[in-house]
């Protein structure tokens, strides 16, 4: 079978390569891929700014069946069900204090899948049946391959900040993940402006059509002064920093009210300048939000059987051979979400 593989060390060094197809073992199951989704750190894969195993396949936004079922795990799944795959749990240790309270994401011996173990960009993996989220006999298949980020965006939403109705929210970034935030902010009815730059403007449109109150583009409008308006003067009650830039963590902190909530999302990958002061002054909330809990994915299987679509931020859908494409068009934010389609020629 063909498999997008990290095969060495360095910057770049990922082809579409033949691999044997995997077999499970008597504690896992063979899910045969139906959709899986480009994400931001399958890029920090491909430039070796993420830490990853080579060699190793990528991919981990995915759904799929199940085809095969190991030994020790027969008649655990329905082989006519569709499952989304919590992929960061593929090596944990189970026993540490983070992995027995459920927040398995700070496991010093974590693995996930498209990095530390092999991921879902081909035709065939192997997880363990605890890994298996049932995917909503009314939803459509590759809402499936939505859930692992939105549980992202669940979790920094509903879980680490504290939303409350009536509160006015500020999105900073409008790539997948602050998209995704936009969309549970949306459903709680909680007004959001979402800001972005110039390079951005094919993604504020799409925050518009999911129902951003405003969108900024911050290169040609005062975001603080459109703040102001829409607040009467006071500033957001909430702010979520997604685009991981140093000149984003400032304007989310200019942009609070006193009292107001500050979760930061995204990832800088270097050491950035802020106003600190901000934070001591205005009395703010300062929270990180990384990955999600089981709990989470539980709560993000909940809201889309409810209604939530995470699919509306897919703006392209590519066979497994085009990968690089598909990398191309999100690294140059042509794209929003890509999915990857191994069984499409």
């Amino acid at each position: 079978m063909q498999a997008v593989v990290k095969f060495d060390r360095g910057p770049g060094n990922v082809d579409l390569r033949d691999v044997a197809e995997p077999s499970p073992a008597d504690h896992q199951v063979k899910l045969q891929v139906e959709a899986c989704g480009i994400c931001g750190t399958d890029l920090h894969v491909y430039h070796d700014t993420f830490r990853n195993f080579p060699p190793v396949i990528l991919g981990h936004e995915f759904v799929g069946h199940v085809i095969e079922e190991g030994h020790g795990v027969r008649g655990t799944t329905d082989p006519k069900a569709r499952y989304a795959v919590l992929g960061a749990t593929a090596v944990t240790c189970g026993r540490c204090r983070w992995c027995r309270s459920g927040d398995f994401m700070f496991c010093p011996d974590r693995r996930g899948m498209g990095h530390g173990v092999n991921g879902a960009f081909t035709r065939f993996t192997c997880v363990r049946p605890d890994q298996l989220y049932r995917l909503d006999e009314n939803l459509p298949t590759e809402e499936g391959a939505l859930v692992e980020p939105l549980a992202a965006a669940v979790h920094a939403v509903a879980e680490i900040a504290d939303v409350r109705a009536g509160d006015v929210a500020l999105v900073s970034g409008p790539g997948p993940i602050g998209l995704l935030c936009l969309l549970v902010l949306v459903q709680q009815g909680i007004k959001t402006i979402v800001a972005g730059t110039t390079l951005d403007a094919g993604r504020l449109a799409l925050a518009t059509s999911l129902g951003a109150s405003r969108v900024v583009d911050v290169l040609k409008e005062n975001l603080e002064e459109i703040v102001r308006a829409e607040t009467g003067g006071i500033g957001v009650d909430l702010a979520f920093e997604v685009s991981g830039a140093g000149a984003s963590s400032k304007a989310c902190l200019e942009a609070l009210r006193p009292l107001g909530q500050y979760t930061q999302v995204g990832h800088f990958g270097r050491e950035i300048t802020v106003p600190f002061d901000r934070i001591g002054f205005k009395q703010l909330r300062v929270a990180g939000s990384v990955g999600y809990t089981a709990a989470t994915w539980t709560r993000t299987m909940n809201l889309m059987a409810q209604g939530l679509r995470p699919t509306r931020i897919v703006t392209h859908r590519m066979p497994l051979a085009q990968w690089k494409d598909g990398f191309e068009m999100f690294e140059r934010k042509e794209a929003v979400k890509v999915l990857l389609l191994p069984g499409k020629d």
